[in-house]
């Protein structure tokens, strides 16, 4: 009765905690990404190693295995989903590979949601670049537009996931706290703009 739902949260949390920006900036030459920018292993600071290519190749797969750990999931069973996409997100916050020290959620977020509700998922990425391109804030966006998932599902009548989502929106705030402090402060770099580690 177990061994399902326990396989499908393994199986996301496996997918989601693959590094993909620190494993294709390795390969590219750039180095520890650990050690650029902010730190974070995410597709923004990917960008931040001047490496356009390989900043998007890591956001298409941060959101490909945010997706693709609830699609097959969905393939075994409807109510899978849910467990594969939560093990997905906390592999990528928390992967046990850096020691528990990931990224912050948002590309892999917007797979998880578009898999299980793909209207849900279009206004996350709506609001993420709309976002981005008003204010230019990377974690303005990311942090908006998790914050759309809950809402949306509500307006889209799927109440049974919203409890999910509100509490991956919050991790997604909990993760953005350094964040927030240099937004306040006017610290925080925009889009484009190089920082120091």
């Amino acid at each position: 009765m177990w061994v399902e739902p326990i396989l499908a949260l393994g199986l996301g949390y496996l997918l989601g905690s693959v590094p993909f920006g620190l494993v294709l900036t390795r390969l590219s030459g750039g180095g520890d990404l650990r050690q650029t920018g902010s730190g974070n292993i995410g597709a923004t600071n990917v960008l931040r190693t001047g490496n356009k290519a390989m900043a998007a190749l890591t956001l298409l797969l941060d959101i490909g295995k945010g997706f693709a750990a609830v699609y097959i999931a969905l393939q075994v069973s409807d109510g899978l989903g849910v467990l594969a996409g939560l093990g997905a997100f906390l592999g990528h916050l928390y992967p046990i590979w850096l020691r528990f020290n990931g990224g912050k959620g948002v590309a892999t977020l917007l797979g998880i949601v578009t898999a299980l509700i793909p209207t849900a998922g279009l206004i996350f990425a709506v609001t993420w670049l709309g976002s981005l391109a008003i204010w230019r804030y990377s974690s303005v966006g990311g942090m908006l537009a998790a914050i759309s998932v809950p809402i949306a599902a509500f307006v889209l009548g799927e109440y049974a996931m919203m409890p999910m989502f509100i509490g991956l929106a919050l991790l997604v705030l909990w993760k953005h706290r350094s964040n927030i402090e240099r937004l306040i402060a006017g610290e925080e770099p925009k889009v484009g703009a190089s920082k120091k580690a």
